[in-house]
């Protein structure tokens, strides 16, 4: 597998090695050593998840602000544009965000740590989105802030108004936010 930081050295994009032919093709979608030694730690996953959304669905920005969650993401049908934000204000990339096309093409995974609020946009029909946290879900700790706040300012592909779950549209703007020291 090949492991590329991106702007935000912590978030890193997982390319594995695809064998493919004229009958398909297969890839190891998951290695625990070989996912250790590409972001240079161990980590410990305990959940696994699968969402199913349509085109124009955006879920996020979303966090835990107890039982924080790292997170690796992929996409097995169709894309979506994934976002991971660094809502650590002792970080030097606090309030930066960074976004990668992730498809059933690509095969990249994206590896979101602890720390960092997460969402994603479906720009195809439909996309089946996998991820494995390192801490469980709790509704309880998890925040969300708004996909759309002006003082993060992503730039989402092609958004006029997302499709968003009731949670989503209130989510707290970031000047606002509990936040992670």
């Amino acid at each position: 597998m090949r492991a590329t930081p991106t702007a935000i050295p912590e978030v890193i994009v997982i390319e594995p090695k695809v064998f493919g032919d004229s009958r398909g093709f297969f890839y190891e979608s998951f290695n625990q050593q070989g996912f250790d030694e590409a972001i240079g730690k161990h980590v410990d996953f305990v959940q696994d998840n699968h969402s199913r959304s349509s085109k124009g669905v955006l879920r996020g920005l979303h966090y835990q602000i107890q039982q924080p969650q790292g997170k690796l993401v992929r996409v097995v049908s169709g894309a979506v544009f994934d976002v991971a934000v660094d809502i650590r204000k002792s970080s030097p990339t606090f309030g930066k965000w960074v976004g990668v096309e992730l498809n059933e093409e690509n095969h990249k995974q994206l590896w979101v740590p602890p720390g960092f609020a997460h969402g994603f946009l479906v720009l195809s029909e439909t996309a089946d989105f996998l991820y494995k946290t390192t801490d469980y879900y709790s509704l309880t700790a998890e925040r969300a802030i708004l996909w759309c706040d002006r003082q993060l300012s992503i730039l989402w592909p092609g958004v006029g108004v997302p499709t968003l779950s009731s949670k989503d549209e209130l989510a707290s703007e970031f000047a606002n936010a509990e936040l992670f020291s």
